[in-house]
């Protein structure tokens, strides 16, 4: 399930207000965060117009926010953490540093499946196959099972398999299919690398495009920056490729998502 138009927006409005107003008197809200987009800053700004009350936000990448908040202990300044990634969420809850939260709203506008006690989802990315127009059909890789096909063998390249976003797709295969499926199709697409993992979903774009390897997945942005640029080799490498939403056809799943989602922190402020 996908969140469109200003939904987004109007979800982590939501979080940062309902959460937001229990301090009101205060003025001040303490935003760890490890987005960085201009879209947040335009939230930012209309919620402190609107609320009055200020965002104090710091940045940085998501592990190191969760591991400054669990070193910080109940010290912690931290109110609210925006992080993203389903393996980072079930990281976040494992440490028992977020409070659950209660929310009419918020329960009423974010699918279940999309939330959990301690954090709401406000968007959400799929995990896309990127092929070689020139060496593949679309129709030869319809689903995430057919990378591991052995009609692919050299044909795929992959960032690291223990980077978040390849453990979440993962655990997705898992969920839906078990464990020892699982680990059959991984053991497939392994056997199918054109090259040991290496980079992020930009380079295994870019690899596909120049011809190091023939399919690979990523994250949709990773391709809207892409399709955005104004370089010539990045648009020259996007007519190259071509894109797959994996799985439409299956009963069993759909497209693997990765979500942003915010969590309040177990040390919140209580008003005065």
């Amino acid at each position: 399930m996908r969140f469109h138009g200003a939904r987004p927006l109007a979800a982590i409005s939501l979080c940062v207000a309902l959460i937001g107003s229990a301090w009101s008197e205060e003025k001040v809200l303490n935003l760890y965060s490890a987005r960085h987009y201009q879209t947040d800053e335009a939230l930012y700004a209309g919620f402190t117009r609107q609320t009055g009350i200020k965002i104090n936000r710091i940045e940085g990448k998501e592990d190191e926010l969760l591991e400054r908040i669990k070193n910080e202990g109940a010290n912690s300044p931290a109110d609210i953490l925006i992080t993203v990634d389903a393996a980072r969420l079930a990281d976040a809850h494992e440490m028992g540093l977020f409070a659950p939260v209660k929310s009419k709203i918020l329960e009423s506008r974010i699918p279940a499946n999309l939330r959990a006690e301690d954090w709401f989802s406000f968007s959400t990315r799929a995990r896309v196959i990127v092929y070689a127009k020139d060496s593949l059909k679309a129709n030869d890789v319809q689903n995430y099972a057919d990378l591991a096909d052995p009609k692919l063998k050299g044909k795929v390249c992959t960032r690291s398999g223990s980077h978040p976003y390849n453990l979440s797709l993962m655990a997705s295969i898992i969920a839906h299919q078990g464990e020892a499926k699982a680990e059959e199709w991984a053991r497939g697409v392994v056997a199918n690398f054109a090259r040991a993992p290496k980079g992020g979903d930009t380079d295994q774009i870019r690899a596909v495009a120049a011809g190091e390897c023939a399919v690979t997945v990523s994250n949709t942005y990773y391709l809207a920056r892409l399709m955005r640029s104004v370089k010539a080799e990045d648009k020259k490498a996007m007519e190259k490729v071509g894109v797959v939403w994996p799985d439409q056809k299956a009963t069993a799943r759909t497209s693997t998502f990765r979500v942003a989602a915010c969590l309040n922190t177990r040390h919140t402020r209580k008003p005065p």
